[in-house]
Parts: C-alpha cells; sequence; structure tokens
C-alpha cells in the first residue's frame, strides 16, 4: 500500500485500533513533511486556484494529534509538554536557518526551507511550509498546513492562519516573494499572489471583500456552481498593494447613523518604488 492509502485506512479506524504500525506510518509522513516532499497543499497548473489540496496529508496530521500522549519536552531549563508525535523540530546546521533565542518553537512536521530568518517569539505549526529565504519576524504564526513561498516577509505579528479542518479546504497560501505588513492577518483559505504587498493591518478572511481601485473590480471567495464543491477561495492577484479602507454602510440604521465598515483595498500594483522599499528588508537577514 502507499503511504496515501495506509493513512487513509488508519484514520478511518476509531482510536482503539490504532498502534505501533500507526506510529510508524506517522512516522513516515512527518519524514516527508520535514523534508517538503509531502505538503497539505502544492501548486497545480491544472486547478482554477492554482493550488491542489491534498487532504490525505491532512489526515495524517490529526491521525499524529489521535495517536500522541502527554510527554515532558525540556529543552535546559524550559519546560514543555506536549504530544509526544510532535517533538520540536530538529534542523540540520548546514540549512543555514537563524532561530534568534528568545521564545520562537518550530513545530516537528513542517518543512522550513533554507536561510530562512526566524525572529522570537515566533511559532510554526506542524503541517506548515515555509520555504526558502523568508523571513518569519517577532510574534509571528505560521498555522498548521500554510504554505508560505519563497523570499517572503512575515512582518511582526502577522498571523496566517492554518487550515486543519475541514480536511478538503485550502489552506492559506502565501505565494512567492510577498510582504505582509505588520498586525496583518490572512485566514480561510485566503491565497496572496506573488509578489503582493499587504500594508500594516490588512485583514483577509474568506468573507471579506477586497475592493480593486485600480482595475475596477471586487475580488470575493465565490460559492460552488453545484453547491457541493468548496467555494472558490479569494485571491488577491500577483502584484497588489493592499492596505486598510472602509465602505459606508449605504442602507438601514448603519447608513442613518454614518457607520463604515472595514474593507482591504488594493490601491496599486507594484512598481518600482515599491520594489525599492520592499528590498530594504535585505538589510535585517
Amino acid at each position: 500500500m502507499s503511504l496515501q492509502s495506509k493513512i487513509e485506512d488508519l484514520y478511518a479506524r476509531p482510536a482503539k485500533e490504532l498502534g505501533r504500525e500507526a506510529l510508524k506510518v506517522f512516522g513516515e509522513l512527518k519524514v516527508g513533511l520535514n523534508s517538503g516532499t509531502i505538503r497539505a497543499a502544492e501548486p497545480d497548473a491544472s486547478s482554477p486556484t492554482g493550488w491542489r489540496v491534498n487532504a490525505w496529508v491532512k489526515k495524517g496530521i490529526l491521525l499524529g494529534f489521535r495517536l500522541g500522549r502527554i510527554v515532558e519536552m525540556s529543552p535546559r531549563r524550559m519546560q514543555f509538554r506536549d504530544k509526544h508525535t510532535y517533538p520540536l523540530k530538529q534542523i540540520p546546521l548546514s540549512h543555514n536557518v537563524r532561530v534568534v533565542p528568545g521564545g520562537s518553537s518550530i513545530r516537528d512536521g513542517c518543512y522550513i526551507g533554507k536561510d530562512v530568518v526566524c525572529m522570537p517569539p515566533m511559532y510554526v505549526n506542524a503541517g506548515a511550509y515555509v520555504d526558502d529565504g523568508t523571513l518569519i519576524d517577532s510574534h509571528a504564526l505560521v498555522g498548521s498546513c500554510a504554505q508560505v513561498g519563497k523570499n517572503c516577509h512575515l512582518s511582526a505579528a502577522a498571523q496566517i492562519g492554518g487550515v486543519l479542518e475541514p480536511v478538503g479546504a485550502l489552506p492559506v497560501i502565501i505565494e512567492d516573494e510577498v510582504l505582509v505588513g505588520g498586525n496583518c492577518g490572512v485566514y480561510e483559505g485566503a491565497i496572496v499572489g506573488r509578489g503582493a504587498v499587504l500594508a500594516a493591518g490588512v485583514i483577509l478572511t474568506g468573507s471579506t471583500p477586497v475592493y480593486d481601485l485600480v482595475r475596477d473590480a471586487v475580488h470575493r471567495r465565490e460559492p460552488s456552481r453545484d453547491g457541493k464543491a468548496e467555494p472558490t477561495p479569494l485571491k488577491i492577484p500577483p502584484g497588489a498593494v493592499v492596505v486598510p479602507g472602509a465602505r459606508a454602510v449605504t442602507k438601514g440604521r448603519g447608513k442613518k447613523l454614518g457607520i463604515s465598515l472595514y474593507t482591504p483595498v488594493i490601491i496599486k500594483y507594484r512598481d518600482e518604488k515599491t520594489d525599492q522599499a520592499v528590498r530594504l528588508e535585505d538589510w535585517l537577514r
């Protein structure tokens, strides 16, 4: 049986039927997750979104939680207690990854590419994929199964939500060379296209429409045509520069009170001036 078939079979069994064989299979999955050869979602040119969800990988990650028992995890004098199936990840020195002291944690079962910089405190959860050259700044989170591309900058307090369940749902995707500003939040399987810039404080969710002032368009998650498949996710176009904005309530009590609602707004697409500003982060590496 393939690893996928084994995981599908074990996932369907009750917990009392899971034993050493299940732990062995889960160990194989973690090897693939750690090396980046197995991903919860991966690029797929044939998909309308450009990405494909590997639901069986998510099932395997969830299987690890079912199999795990609470054990001591106490490197040096710090105490940790967590599922024994998810210890701290061991990163080879040859990968040239900087993890600066100060409370950062990278959970086993995720991929961390070469030349990644991790500023304390930050957290990367199991199932996540962080590609080469990305900077994860202080208080930033990369959630379970989130996919982050090459040479991205996740600024201080950025929250990249993971989507572990439902297993068939697309996780949050941050494509290559994206700048995510401070205190941003990207949730519910939103996709941020290559080279996009999210200004500080931008919040993207599946239910938030994004107003594109340049192209006179509205980007939003769309329901599936047959009502059965997952909705088409919100996707920020490549190179878009997104800032926090507001739109007026146009009817009812909200209009009378002059209330406005938050909305992200695309004010331009990357140009030479934007590239120069983004390039300043290279001094941090």
